[in-house]
């Protein structure tokens, strides 16, 4: 339909998760209730079916709660007490979407309305009975934000590749790789200081990952003011790795006068971008992680080194090109280049983007 916008991948993903938080809560809330209600042979099927459509529709309320707007409003504060401020919000919501639940089961059940809600404030003025609720709230809560925090800690994905063993065994699989990172990063740290520069490199990062997630970039890990990406290889994907580029650009552009504002500085970045076999498996002990290694990396890495000696911000392979099928105007030849620890020359395209 025309002027439709289409629904971003990173919105799709916050949709999921709130799908998520709502088929869990409501999950284990059937369970509790099968399992500890004195009488569980006496709850109508119906009634039964009618709650958990109920506690499905408000956890989903209270889950866009939490991945939308408490999400935002907590960004910059410290894990702890993040979790703390969301917590007490979504139990006093908890505390709305029990009140809903006695109405309901009063008017199905035929009890006066004072009835049922005298029964629930008896259980908010009975420490013991309030406690309980309030521990099973909180305890299912943060269990909630935990998952969803491990889950972005490793990138959504990578965590239950993780869990179900996916790399135990190392595998060769063919992406294109992408580094990223700040231009002038040097100047701008002794300009800044260590603590305002760590705020700024937090919300350039902020602001280039939100468009490589955008596009369905893996994130492979933050080093420094260094980004590292990387997509499966398919013709789409590389398309997509190039609008991430311009979507980061575009990021960048649109928080330039706070960057200002804030940091008398408006970020720049170099990218260096190839395509090849990575080998990829699990690592680690007791912090265990995905890793990628192979030539396709080192030499990624080289092609971002050489955006600085050749004075260039996008800088790919020719391998790369070839794959992306891009027109001459929307690239030029570097010709051969010598990269640092490779045998032979590569040849080496600027994008005009």
């Amino acid at each position: 339909m025309p002027g439709t916008q289409k629904l971003s991948v990173l919105k799709k993903y916050r949709f999921r998760v709130v799908l998520f938080v709502a088929i869990f809560w409501t999950t284990v809330d059937m369970i509790v209730v099968l399992l500890f209600n004195s009488h569980p042979a006496d709850r109508p099927a119906g009634n039964m079916i009618l709650r958990e459509c109920i506690v499905f529709l408000m956890s989903a309320i209270m889950g866009y709660l939490l991945v939308f707007v408490l999400r935002r409003m907590f960004r910059n504060h410290y894990l702890w007490i993040s979790l703390l401020l969301k917590s007490i919000t979504l139990i006093a919501a908890a505390f709305l979407m029990n009140t809903l639940l006695y109405t309901i089961s009063s008017i199905q059940s035929s009890v006066p309305l004072q009835n049922s809600f005298r029964n629930f404030f008896y259980e908010v003025e009975h420490i013991g009975l309030l406690v309980q609720k309030l521990s099973y709230w909180l305890i299912l809560i943060l269990i909630t934000q935990l998952i969803i925090e491990i889950n972005e800690k490793y990138s959504p994905g990578v965590f239950l590749d993780i869990l179900m063993g996916k790399y135990v065994t190392p595998k060769t699989e063919n992406r294109i790789v992408a580094f990223i990172d700040l231009n002038d990063s040097t100047s701008i740290a002794e300009k800044l200081g260590h603590t305002q520069y760590f705020r700024f490199i937090r919300e350039f990062i902020y602001q280039i990952s939100n468009a490589l997630i955008e596009y369905g970039g893996r994130i492979y890990q933050y080093v420094g003011d260094e980004i590292v990406v990387s997509w499966t290889y398919s013709p789409k994907n590389i398309r997509r790795c190039m609008r991430s580029v311009i979507e980061a650009r575009k990021n960048i552009q649109k928080v330039s006068l706070v960057f200002k504002r804030d940091f008398d500085c408006i970020p720049e970045f170099r990218v260096g971008i190839h395509v090849g076999e990575v080998t990829v498996g699990e690592i680690g002990v007791i912090k265990k992680d995905i890793a990628m290694s192979g030539d396709t990396m080192n030499t990624t890495a080289r092609i971002r080194s050489a955006c600085s000696e050749l004075n260039k911000k996008f800088i790919v392979s020719k391998d790369f090109i070839e794959k992306s099928k891009l027109e001459d105007f929307q690239a030029e030849s570097l010709g051969p280049v010598e990269l640092k620890g490779k045998r032979k020359e590569i040849e080496l395209f600027h994008l005009k983007i």
